[in-house]
């Protein structure tokens, strides 16, 4: 735990100086509530942008967050040093992990505040955020590993960003989208999400959920057996 705290605390007195990290965390809380409190469209969906804004959120900052720190951190050779002084990877990827996530959540709270959620509904809302992070992450942690450096890794990652956070976004104005995207986590999620108080959860959304987290999973275990962190 010592080893994953100083990892964590690394990240996170780094924060500022990475400016594409910090910005990831602060874009689209910021945007939810300028656009919350300064559209208003007739029969628009209460609180409409607070929840677009939240899924598009889980689908691009931890990913994106995932990939560049790690393979950042593989291209300056960092990752190197912290092996020598006995960190061993799993330490770095949990301690990396639980940075990104937190920082994740402080901005999930941001947008359960604006969608005015309590209770049971604020449960279920934090619940499905945190699902799609760790989700997000999984897959931004395999990239950052498999990636050479950098330059590689962002080129691998906004293709993937792109379909994760805007598909559910597309999909509200093209059934053909919706047919397609509602075989990722981001798409169910956002039916979840549009439905908390309206609808139970469904069955098919729990297992799309599921079976993206096992390939998620398949992935990152594929790229870390092949690359590692050396």
């Amino acid at each position: 735990m010592k080893n994953v705290k100083a990892v964590f605390m690394k990240q996170l007195l780094d924060t500022l100086k990475n400016k594409t990290v910090f910005i990831q965390f602060l874009v689209f809380p910021v945007i939810s509530v300028i656009m919350e409190n300064s559209v208003k469209i007739e029969d628009m969906p209460q609180h409409f942008f607070a929840k677009l804004f939240a899924v598009m959120f889980i689908g691009m900052a931890p990913l994106l967050c995932m990939s560049a720190i790690i393979s950042e951190e593989k291209e300056k050779n960092t990752l190197r040093v912290l092996m020598m002084s006995n960190v061993k990877p799993q330490q770095y990827l949990i301690g990396v992990g639980a940075y990104i996530f937190i920082m994740c959540m402080v901005g999930t709270s941001v947008f359960a505040v604006l969608c005015e959620y309590k209770g049971a509904e604020l449960l279920v809302f934090i619940s499905l955020m945190a699902s799609g992070i760790i989700l997000s992450e999984l897959i931004g942690a395999a990239i950052g590993i498999f990636s050479r450096n950098q330059m590689a890794a962002t080129s691998l990652t906004l293709p993937i960003m792109m379909i994760f956070s805007f598909l559910p976004m597309l999909s509200m104005f093209n059934g053909s989208i919706k047919k397609f995207a509602e075989i990722i986590y981001s798409q169910q999620i956002s039916d979840l999400i549009n439905g908390i108080g309206a609808s139970e959860i469904s069955a098919k959304s729990v297992i799309v959920i599921t079976v993206n987290f096992v390939a998620g999973l398949a992935l990152f275990a594929i790229a870390y057996r092949k690359k590692g962190l050396e």
